[in-house]
């Protein structure tokens, strides 16, 4: 059974600011380099991790979290001044199956997918 999923972050208040404030995720449990949010999200401090797998961390963009948003303009309202304090486009699209939906990165680079509900 899986139970959460786990990125790893350069910065953890950052980071949860960005889930907190954007995607409404909130800390359900902090051990201070592990952090864990409700939806099952959990973040992971870079040096901890690399100490744990004894590497150095690599990242790319062949993986992404994936949300649902109710009003897709309203989270695009609200995520503008970030899309643009961090040079991204703001461009919603419509995936394969028809959905509206929008790409963005978090301030590690983790690819996010955005998609309007049904």
């Amino acid at each position: 059974m899986l139970r959460n999923i786990l990125i790893v972050v350069s910065d953890m208040e950052l980071s949860k600011l960005f889930y907190q404030e954007y995607f409404g995720l909130q800390v359900k449990t902090d051990f201070g380099e592990n952090v864990i949010l409700t939806e099952g999200l959990v973040l992971q401090e870079q040096k901890s991790w690399e100490q744990l797998i004894e590497a150095d961390t690599v990242t790319g963009n062949a993986c992404e979290l994936f949300f649902i948003e109710t009003d897709l303009d309203a989270f695009m309202h609200k995520i503008e001044k970030y899309m643009i304090e961090t040079d991204q486009e703001m461009k919603i699209r419509k995936n394969f199956w028809g959905k509206r939906v929008v790409m963005l990165k978090d301030p590690d680079g983790h690819l996010i997918e955005v998609a309007e509900r049904s």
